[in-house]
């Protein structure tokens, strides 16, 4: 399953959670990665107290009960019931996540308008890339099976457990092949997933490349283009604390919430969960809204869908509007990787004692014939507007 699928269903079916065994988007297999990840009845991934409480019980656990010979057909779809010397009846379900998570996406967008643009007389050609990961089944039954879209349209949708022998991250070094295959000129819109199906990377025709603070800023600012949005109103915007502000310009032109928060999607779950988040974003590739509880990469594809099919604008052209309107920002990562911890830790000393200064902000950079000026600077820190808790140091 997915990891916006799991979500799905756990909150259609009113389960009291679900037990995810995962890699994430790290190598899976047997000297890879190996995780187990909890999610609670919203779907979303289980706050610290619900953790650190499994694990204190944990502590206590003398036995466990196993059935090594129960034999469940994992093919077909229903209740199988067995007898069970401690559970008796002992029922297992197999449901088919593909179409619930479909079911899902069709009350949220307007599929006919969607099945215009991608298989209509002068139809959009798209590029999806599943990059082996789960995500595959997903792309084929919904954006070709349903919507219509040629079925060399979507690649690499068979889930393969070592990823086809590639990284699984939907940015521009690991999904090199489909940023060449989109600088050809064949195609108006690409997007690649990762290994879960729960962050996404969008690109336009020549092979332009929208980043995600950007992505969620665009969507932020068409989202009427969402019949799920107009039924439900927009409760507030959020971003991670790493994100460009381009968001915030949106909430402040559309005189919306917006709220900053640290890294990791538990903090817009609890703005969800109190009816105060309806979209946001992290700059990791990572889009999604309260419609479940994790990110959700198929989601954010048809959310840029539907403004293509809204605007009947290219990708550039929408991403030149929307600079135009809102203004333009930038940000950079860098990920240090395996580097020595005490090095690091001293050079994020140095970095903090510069920069608390208090004669840091207002200070002028230049580079070139531009200059720069400190507006803002400080280590971040949270306060949980729906339950007071407090995130130092992000």
């Amino acid at each position: 399953m997915s990891t916006p699928a799991v979500s799905c269903v756990i909150r259609k079916m009113k389960a009291v959670g679900g037990i995810i065994l995962t890699a994430s988007h790290n190598p899976g297999g047997p000297s890879g990665d190996f995780g187990i990840k909890y999610n609670i009845s919203s779907g979303g991934p289980a706050p610290e107290g619900i953790t650190n409480k499994i694990f204190e019980i944990s502590k206590g656990l003398q036995e466990y009960h196993i059935c090594p010979e129960l034999k469940v057909d994992l093919a077909t779809i229903g209740k199988q019931t067995f007898e069970v010397d401690t559970f008796k009846p002992f029922i297992v379900e197999i449901v088919d996540s593909v179409e619930a998570y479909a079911e899902m996406l069709r009350g949220i967008f307007d599929f006919a308008a969607l099945k215009d643009l991608l298989s209509a007389a002068n139809h959009i050609n798209v590029r999806l890339d599943a990059m082996h990961g789960v995500v595959g089944p997903y792309i084929k039954k919904i954006v070709c099976e349903e919507l219509g879209s040629p079925a060399n349209s979507a690649v690499n949708c068979v889930p393969q457990e070592d990823f086809g022998g590639h990284h699984p991250d939907p940015n521009l070094t690991y999904a090199a092949d489909l940023v060449n295959t989109m600088k050809s000129g064949d195609y108006d819109f690409g997007a690649a997933f990762d290994g879960d199906g729960d962050r996404n990377m969008v690109l336009g025709k020549h092979g332009f490349f929208v980043n995600p603070s950007d992505s969620v800023a665009v969507i932020g600012a068409n989202i009427t283009s969402i019949p799920y949005f107009k039924k439900t109103g927009v409760k507030g915007l959020a971003r991670s604390m790493p994100t460009s502000g381009a968001l915030d310009n949106v909430a402040k032109a559309l005189k919306m919430q917006l709220y900053e928060t640290p890294t990791g999607w538990k903090f817009f779950g609890n703005l969800m969960d109190a009816g105060k988040l309806s979209l946001c974003g992290e700059e990791s590739f990572g889009t999604g809204s309260d419609h479940i509880r994790e990110k959700d990469g198929l989601w954010a594809v048809l959310a840029w869908l539907s403004i293509l099919a809204t605007r009947k604008q290219s990708v550039e052209e929408i991403m030149k509007d929307h600079w135009q309107k809102f203004g333009r920002n930038f940000f950079t990562r860098y990920d240090y990787e395996e580097v020595d911890s005490d090095s690091a830790n001293k050079m994020m000393k140095d970095l903090e004692t510069q920069m608390s200064d208090p004669s840091f902000v207002g200070k002028q950079f230049s580079s070139g014939d531009k200059t720069y000026v400190v507006a803002v600077s400080d280590n971040f820190a949270y306060t949980d507007p729906v339950d007071g808790s407090v995130s130092k140091n992000q």
